[in-house]
């Protein structure tokens, strides 16, 4: 059995000094190494706001966050970088690659920041454009490649320092069905071969009701989780009476 990789404990974040803003509301879930969930939810539901604590790119009102059962609901800036560059891989709806470098250089670059010599970093970032199937175009600058294949590049990427998690923002929101898919595949080859954990935030129902496990989030609250069984997904009671009609959305 895997152990929990990520556990949020009564997690909220609140905006605003005179009007509150419930971005989270006492969010409880524990994720554990090697899972593939989707979050969804509708636009302003929350998703972001909890996918910005797990990367760690924010921190709680309330609540703890224990990565690896460590707590680190109020690390440092300093820390949280460090634990987002070793721990943590982000692939976005927009891939932020830098558009000046070729893909082998963007690769390279959270292992250089790391502190690996550049011989190190150029062996391990030639390993993982030839894993996403872009060996061949490691020299190319992303104005050369198409959407697909700078977004294999953001995977390859986010796996750079071997992270314990690697979290995706609408990775294949700007994608057509077929290159979606495509990304899908190999999301779930690297889960399954090297039991990499995967969280993605995403609208895309098809991508969702692919995954292991569907968290749903309705104004800012946990709603509902499904979780795959041999015959599809089973629902926790909670989704019988929390959050709107659609599953997934």
């Amino acid at each position: 059995m895997n152990e929990d990789i990520i556990v949020l404990k009564n997690l909220s974040k609140i905006y605003g000094d005179g009007v509150e803003v419930r971005a989270l509301d006492e969010v409880s879930v524990s994720i554990k190494a090697g899972e593939f969930v989707a979050i969804v939810g509708p636009s302003g539901s929350g998703k972001s706001t909890l996918l910005n604590m797990i990367g760690l790119l924010d921190t709680p009102t309330r609540g703890q966050i224990f990565l690896k059962g460590q707590d680190v609901s109020r690390a440092s800036p300093e820390e949280r970088a460090r634990l987002r560059n070793q721990e943590l891989g982000f692939v976005f709806q927009y891939h932020h690659l830098i558009p000046e470098f070729s893909a082998l250089e963007n690769v390279m670059m959270p292992l250089l920041i790391s502190g690996k010599s550049k011989a190190e970093a150029r062996e391990r970032a030639l390993e993982l454009l030839a894993a996403v199937g872009l060996e061949e175009r490691m020299n190319n600058k992303p104005n050369q490649l198409s959407g697909g294949q700078n977004q294999r590049v953001a995977v390859a990427r986010a796996l750079a320092n071997k992270p314990s998690i690697v979290i995706g923002d609408e990775l294949t929101g700007n994608l057509d069905t077929k290159t979606s898919d495509l990304i899908y595949k190999l999301l779930r080859e690297l889960n399954r071969k090297i039991n990499q954990t995967f969280i993605l935030v995403t609208h895309d129902n098809l991508l969702a009701e692919k995954t292991d496990r569907i968290l749903r989030i309705v104004d800012g609250k946990l709603v509902c989780e499904m979780l795959r069984g041999d015959s599809g997904f089973v629902a926790s009671e909670s989704c019988e009476t929390g959050g709107d009609d659609d599953k997934t959305k």
